[in-house]
């Protein structure tokens, strides 16, 4: 595709988002009462206005939820392909800040219905929007902008394993002599020569057990007619049985419910091929266009500083000591100069009027800074559900969404974009380069506020030598500035390893086993689809969970930006019986960000760091090296393991060392760090609850699949081991496998399909019954196993409060239906 669409497509874009950021900014301003009936108003559902308050909040926040998703995906499918760099900065911005908002709304909706998953199906339909519409995309820039990064951290670990005689440096492959190489030839041309003997021999035995089993009929006499006629039934019967069979599978190919053939599979891999050669030419082009921009930056940067510094220095300091004597002369006393934080010396010609038009745009700058600065210094949104919880559980629901820190974001972006690229001509620009006029007037702003802060704080010394010869000299400045002084002072952690590079305490943890390499998985192959229809919070469908941890941990852990302005998360812990896919998904978590993995499990640690200082000496490493090397994940399996009140005696791994360390560990990720601690458990159940709710801020609960899963994981992964040689029935083993998880049904397959078994699919097919015998053998997930869970979940933080909500409801639907019978009664008895 062409600029132009990229273009296009940015333009109307912008627009939507403009007009919803509009929406969402006065429905953010206003309170419960005038949401409610604004939404009523909309023609979206007649029903849901005549509903609750909670149902129209509910559907109002899932409606921006929803429209800030699909905005998103199309923001982030015009930065990946468009090549001119100062629309990608725009861009970039713009798309962290929608992906940010879709953050604070997720939690807002968590807030609203009291469970991790929320749906909504007739704002979807009313939208007209599918499953797959709604389900966000993860931006690809989280890899490839940082694709150097992670081949060097891959190339550092494969030095250290070589290093350490974990692996051969250059592998020596065994060559074998001439006599050799003929043996083998010759042995397994004698086992082939066997085979085919054996098969033959096996077909002359069946004719001639045939034979002898015939009927001698030659006195038996047919006509030509009768053998035609019996001809023409058989090839008649043949040739209609395979027409219907060709257009059954035309017809299951066109639905998807059939993979394509061979051959289609190629021709469509082949457009693939050159679609994908296509997007590197523009990936390679963006990095051009990126180079060529900073080192036209940098040359345009040093031409103004040299050509107009002395000139803007000058006029700076000419205007501030006229400003000085006219306030002297009506005052008769010396002003001060307001400090950086407030504006400096921008805050006194900040009238109109008063400055060139180069200091209003330095000024708009500068008041955009202090809104951003004000912005973080007011109360952020927390992801931590353990919160003021019981208030949260007297109050039920809280209607009220919470103040957005990324509305603000967008409304700058969109100014922005209506002030430089709503209008402008680019016909002049076919190949889409950077254009320098837009880099000499950012530049120019840019190197006048530096001069401006160097002029500020010599004219504030000149201001204290003036001050000194009048005999004013005011110690007010002196006193704030100690006294600022003394309340930014923080105390700062010790740092235990000062002296040593961040090299070699990396090289430390891999050489002890801390960090760890994982398999390259993505979250798009844990198989399943979202829900079609709204469900139970505590039966989440696959693609629902890809969702909640695309928005919990790879977000935030994948842009900076995202992880500032959206609720902060230190900790999730993920449960769910045996084969669910926990570990799969802390996998794939970190290869969509390329995180580096920390394992801190019990039996990974054991003898590792002895002693009350060799664990302190851990803790220490963890969060010095994790900070360093972000984004980073401290994973931890059998994270219930510490918090057991009771360990078995033939445990030997020490689970409880870390018990009092866990909180304090993640209690001192800052806000800033992208850092997330994931914990796995199959027995949440059996640790101390309060110690577990105090170390996790949110619980993921990851059920055995429904039927559709099954279904779709029996189609896609039979198509993937037999090359889609097998045409079984996955609908029939995903009903007979109802109860099982997808890592048995994996694990079934990759014991069926052997090497072995895989080359003889074309003269023996798969049938049930090798799957289902090979099923059995596994251990499916009982009924009073989900019971556990669901008993323990109700027993978090957010189980209670829905639990509780729950019985608010019943008892409000009693107090109605008491209500209705006493009115009924008091008409009787009238």
């Amino acid at each position: 595709m062409s600029n132009n669409y990229y273009n296009e497509l940015w333009h109307l874009t912008q627009h939507e988002i403009e007009l919803l950021s509009i929406s969402d900014y006065e429905r953010q301003n206003q309170d419960v009462e005038a949401t409610v009936s604004a939404f009523a108003a909309m023609n979206i559902d007649s029903d849901l206005a005549a509903g609750d308050a909670k149902d129209i909040m509910q559907a109002s926040t899932y409606e921006f939820y929803v429209r800030y998703i699909c905005l998103a995906n199309k923001l982030e499918d015009v930065y990946d392909k468009i090549v001119q760099p100062q629309k990608r900065q725009l861009i970039r911005s713009l798309l962290d800040a929608c992906l940010g908002r879709v953050i604070e709304l997720k939690h807002d909706l968590v807030n609203i219905d009291v469970m991790e998953f929320s749906y909504n199906d007739r704002v979807i339909e009313s939208l007209k929007l599918t499953p797959h519409d709604t389900e966000l995309r993860i931006p690809r820039y989280f890899l490839r902008e940082r694709r150097k990064d992670i081949e060097q951290r891959k190339q550092t670990m494969h030095e250290i394993q070589i290093k350490l005689g974990w692996l051969e440096e250059n592998p020596t492959i065994e060559k074998l002599t001439d006599l050799e190489a003929i043996q083998l030839i010759q042995r397994h041309e004698r086992a082939r020569q066997g085979r085919l003997r054996a098969h033959f021999m096996k077909e002359i035995r069946i004719l001639k057990e045939k034979s002898k089993n015939e009927e001698k009929d030659k006195n038996r006499t047919e006509s030509s007619l009768i053998a035609a006629m019996k001809i023409q039934k058989m090839w008649r019967g043949h040739t209609a049985r395979r027409t219907t069979r060709r257009r059954k599978l035309d017809e299951m190919i066109l639905i998807g419910m059939v993979p394509p053939a061979t051959s289609e599979l190629k021709e469509r891999q082949e457009k693939m091929d050159q679609l994908e050669k296509v997007y590197e030419h523009r990936y390679v082009k963006q990095e051009a266009y990126q180079e060529k921009l900073l080192a036209r930056t940098e040359l345009i940067r040093e031409e103004i500083k040299n050509r107009h510094g002395p000139i803007m220095t000058e006029d700076i300091a000419d205007d501030i000591r006229g400003w000085i004597k006219d306030c002297y002369d009506k005052t008769g006393k010396l002003p001060d100069i307001p400090s950086e934080d407030q504006g400096g010396s921008l805050h006194i010609f900040s009238r109109p009027g008063t400055e060139s038009e180069v200091s209003r745009s330095s000024a708009r700058s500068s008041k955009e800074s202090r809104k951003t600065k004000e912005k973080t210094k007011s109360p952020a949104r927390s992801g931590d559900l353990n919160v003021n919880e019981n208030q949260a559980e007297t109050e039920g629901a809280n209607l009220q969404p919470a103040p957005s820190n990324c509305i603000l974001d967008i409304k700058t972006e969109i100014e922005r974009f209506n002030e430089i690229w709503r209008d402008k001509d680019e016909s002049g620009n076919v190949a889409q380069g950077p254009y320098e006029d837009m880099i000499y007037a950012e530049k120019y702003e840019e190197i006048e506020l530096e001069f401006r802060r160097l002029v500020d704080e010599a004219m504030r010394q000149e201001l204290d030598l003036l001050q000194t010869a009048v005999g004013k000299k005011s110690k007010k400045s002196n006193k704030k500035a100690r006294r600022s002084g003394k309340k930014g002072k923080k105390k700062k952690e010790k740092d235990l390893t000062p002296d040593r590079t961040t090299e070699s305490l990396y090289e430390e943890l891999v050489t002890n086993g801390i960090i760890r390499q994982y398999p390259e998985i993505h979250l798009s192959e844990y198989l399943g689809d979202k829900a079609t229809t709204a469900r139970n919070g505590m039966n989440p469908s696959p693609g629902d969970i890809r969702q909640i941890l695309v928005e919990y941990c790879v977000l935030p852990l994948g842009s900076e930006q995202i992880h500032n302005s959206c609720p902060l998360i230190r900790s999730i812990l993920l449960t769910g019986p045996k084969g669910s896919g926990k570990k799969a998904l802390l996998h794939a978590i970190c290869t969509e960000v390329g995180a580096v993995l920390f394992d801190i499990t019990p039996a990974n640690i054991v003898g590792k760091y002895p002693g009350k200082s060799g664990l302190i000496m851990l803790i220490h490493l963890l969060l010095k090296v994790s900070r360093l090397l972000q984004p980073s994940v401290i994973y931890m399996g059998d994270a219930e393991r510490p918090f057991m009140k009771k360990v078995p005696k033939t445990d030997r791994t020490d689970p409880k060392r870390l018990k009092k360390d866990l909180p304090k560990l993640i209690k001192n990720i800052a806000a800033e760090d992208r850092v997330l601690f994931v914990g796995i458990s199959n027995l949440p159940w059996e640790a101390d609850q309060k110690l577990l709710q105090q170390t996790f801020n949110r619980f993921i609960y990851i059920p055995r699949p429904d039927y559709g899963a099954l279904s779709h994981a029996w189609t896609t992964m039979i198509n993937e081991y037999s090359g889609g040689l097998s045409n079984l029935d996955c609908s029939v083993m995903a009903k007979i496998s109802d109860g099982y998880t997808i890592g048995s049904v994996n694990a079934c397959l990759k014991e069926v399909l052997s090497c072995k078994r895989r080359l003889q699919l074309r003269s023996r097919p798969l049938t049930h019954a090798e799957l289902i015998n090979t099923l059995s053998t596994r251990d499916p997930v009982y009924r009073e196993e989900e019971e556990a869970f669901e008993s323990w979940w109700s027993k978090t933080p957010l189980g209670r409060r829905y639990q509780r909500l729950l019985e608010l409801e019943e008892e409000a639907r009693l107090e109605e239906q008491f209500q209705a019978a006493k009115q009924n009664n008091d008409k009787k008895n009238n």
